[in-house]
């Protein structure tokens, strides 16, 4: 009978498009003998299992709940000890946001071994594919990355910082918080300030929306934009494409 050797290891999947997952991330994934993956992570990336590999889907999405975080500490311990290596596949990376610290503290507490292979959050690598610099010499220094609702489904009190400051911002599980986001800029006198509202970014269901903090409920809404989708406002959202024609169309529009 094989000795089981329990092994938790968290991998971020990156963003959705498949090839953006790392080499590393890959190779646990063949190795694993369950899977236990979110919602947002793309799942072409089990068809890398092995045959006999145990794939629990545990995706948790905006207020649709399928499975508490406590009961995925619980199985990542369970599986662990009854079948061996255990794989928690997550969206973007596990650290950002993704609740990855939390999942440790409870698999160390039953003293099993664990690793990391970090991946791209949608902070970093949706604005990259965009081509949208998060900082920029002369534009931008820093750059934020912050929560659209917290555990009590507030706005981030980092947020109030964060508007005063000339850092870019990216928003992540904040979608159904635009209007408030966008009236906390306002009241800064910051309405003129570009805005993206990046929906499934690197995946075939991708849509962008450009605009100015002013505009861009509407064109939201207009456009039928919805989660999941990060927020980036700053300065180098004007550096997009097709920033320059957006932001033409909308001075016709005040205009007319």
């Amino acid at each position: 009978m094989k000795e089981i050797k329990p092994f938790v290891t968290l991998v971020g999947a990156g963003p959705g498009d498949i090839e953006l997952i790392t080499l590393k991330g890959i190779r646990a994934i063949r190795e694993a003998d369950v899977i236990l993956y979110d919602a947002l992570v793309n799942e072409e990336l089990l068809d890398y299992a092995k045959a006999d590999c145990v794939k629990i889907y545990v995706g948790k999405r905006a207020e649709r709940l399928s499975t508490s975080q406590d009961e995925i500490n619980r199985l990542l311990v369970d599986y662990a000890q009854n079948y061996g290596h255990v794989v928690r596949l997550k969206g973007g990376d596990p650290f950002v946001f993704g609740r990855g610290g939390e999942e440790l503290d409870y698999v160390h507490a039953y003293d099993i071994p664990t690793a990391v292979v970090p991946g791209i959050s949608s902070s970093i690598g949706l604005t990259g594919l965009q081509q949208i610099p998060l900082t920029h010499r002369g534009i931008s220094e820093s750059f934020w990355v912050i929560t659209g609702s917290t555990s009590d489904t507030n706005l981030s009190s980092d947020l109030q910082l964060a508007v005063k400051s000339k850092a870019t911002v990216v928003i992540l599980m904040g979608f159904a918080k635009l209007a408030q986001i966008a009236a906390q800029y306002q009241h800064e006198g910051r309405g003129a300030l570009p805005i993206a509202v990046i929906q499934s970014g690197s995946t075939t269901e991708e849509r962008v929306v450009l605009g100015t903090v002013d505009t861009i409920v509407d064109r939201v809404r207009a456009e039928n934009i919805g989660a999941p989708a990060i927020i980036v406002l700053g300065d180098v959202v004007a550096k997009h494409a097709q920033f320059a024609e957006t932001w033409k169309n909308i001075k016709q529009d005040v205009l007319s």
